[in-house]
């Protein structure tokens, strides 16, 4: 489980941002190079002041008139992508000043966070830049050396924005990846591709990687050019929200290739970064989270979640934000604790469950079979001593007696409760949590206890 730093910490002074994290109880961050080298700065790389939109995340302002010998005027030297574009193409990393990031490294260290993924720097769907795929190559390459350096495992790169017909976007991202294959390998990195949206007439459609079957033959044939395993795949939730697209299904083709997760909301109609669950309309969320969690589950994920709520971070108040990445981690577990269930079922010899309704009739449908209870029990006592799926139902009272290992499964959702009704009773097995929520099918009807 990781978190996005981007609404949450300075670049400047990323101290107090990366102790919240680590306070909330994460243990491990995104390493993300586009706080550092945002779209707009990349499009005005190399050009002169007056056209240029950002500069280390401040805004440069347009000069009135150009110096009196005519030239147009130029970015201020010194910074460091600036170096990186005036640095002949072979250079080593020694070459120039310390990146951006080292500030957020070092705090992560002093913190012991971790940085198992990053984000490479992109240039924006509409790009203007002419040396664009040059630059982001150079800029990847910058990347990778750091992400070898930090430790980390993997670094998500987008496909570079075309408008061009699929074969001819192919062929200049093969080349565009291919070319990063060396410093991946010498750095220990694999590279991601993640899912893109284009916009056509301002309208947001699926882009380069939308589709499984395009993000599957792209990874596949990446990896037999490099003759190895190079290569995977991040899904972004939110850009597959904007396309309408099913992540049931896409998660399930795209299978093992799926390295991580980044999870991040949005209303379906504008680009943005929400904390999950926040997007909703009429009670009901506008992510369908449930496929995700389903195609997840079946495709038996077991990469990096990446939590990333950018926006939704930078409308609270510094003070506010703590309590903010507290919830968050718990968001994030929620996601770890339903896409692998059944690790949790796994885990113990053998298991009983407390309830004896519509949770526990999906609980047999979906997974009695593999993982039969040895009984349930339910506080209803009229139903003691009955069979309910196939199950014989005790009394509460019959769990002093289970035998070591033996884990109980609540399935009520009245959860806390019944939690503390078994604490209060000096119940020593483990207690777990079971939910129908996400189930790969369940009964609609319901069943009336009273």
């Amino acid at each position: 489980m990781i978190c996005a730093p981007s609404g949450n910490v300075d670049t400047e002074r990323p101290g107090q941002g990366i102790s919240d994290i680590a306070k909330a109880g994460f243990e491990n961050i995104l390493l993300d190079f586009t706080m550092y080298c945002p779209p707009a700065e990349l499009e005005s790389a190399g050009k002169p002041c007056a056209q240029a939109g950002h500069q280390n995340g401040t805004i440069i302002p347009k000069q009135p008139s150009a110096p009196q010998s005519g030239k147009p005027p130029q970015c201020p030297e010194g910074t460091w992508l600036q170096s990186l574009v005036q640095a002949p193409a072979q250079h080593s990393g020694e070459e120039l000043p310390e990146h951006p990031a080292g500030k957020l490294l070092r705090s992560c260290k002093e913190t012991h966070l971790t940085l198992p993924i990053a984000t490479a720097p992109y240039l924006s769907r509409d790009t203007k830049q002419r040396d664009g795929k040059e630059l982001l190559t150079r800029l990847t390459r910058e990347s990778i050396r750091i992400c070898g350096e930090a430790g980390s495992r993997y670094l998500i790169v987008r496909p570079l924005p075309a408008a061009m017909p699929s074969a001819e976007a192919w062929e200049t991202n093969r080349d565009f990846y291919l070319s990063l294959g060396a410093s991946a390998r010498k750095s220990g990195v694999t590279i991601l591709l993640e899912n893109q949206c284009r916009s056509l007439n301002g309208h947001l459609i699926r882009g380069a990687c939308a589709e499984a079957e395009e993000a599957a033959s792209w990874v596949d044939s990446l990896n037999e050019a490099a003759g190895e395993e190079r290569f995977g795949f991040c899904m972004n939730t939110g850009t597959y929200n904007l396309c309408g697209q099913n992540m049931r299904e896409i998660a399930v083709q795209l299978g093992s290739r799926v390295k991580a997760v980044l999870l991040r909301d949005c209303d379906g109609q504008r680009e943005s970064s929400l904390l999950p669950f926040t997007a909703v309309c009429g009670g009901q969320p506008r992510t369908d989270w449930l496929g995700l969690i389903r195609g997840l589950r079946e495709s038996g994920f077991d990469g990096e979640l990446a939590l990333d709520f950018s926006d939704t971070a930078a409308v609270f108040s510094p003070i506010l934000r703590p309590q903010l990445l507290t919830l968050a981690k718990s968001v994030a577990e929620y996601f770890k604790w339903q896409i692998g269930i059944e690790n949790t079922l796994k885990k113990y010899p053998s298991i009983v469950l407390f309830g004896a309704g519509n949770m526990c009739r999906n609980y047999m449908k979906c997974y009695g079979e593999k993982y039969p209870p040895l009984f349930t029990c339910d506080n209803n006592p009229s139903l003691w001593g009955t069979t309910f799926c196939g199950l014989e139902v005790r009394a509460p009272e019959s769990l002093a007696c289970l035998p070591e290992g033996c884990a109980i499964f609540i399935c009520n959702i009245y959860y806390r409760e019944i939690a503390q009704q078994l604490r209060g009773m000096q119940v020593t097995n483990p207690i777990e949590f079971f939910n129908d929520e996400y189930m790969p099918s369940f009964y609609f009807d319901r069943l009336q206890r009273y």
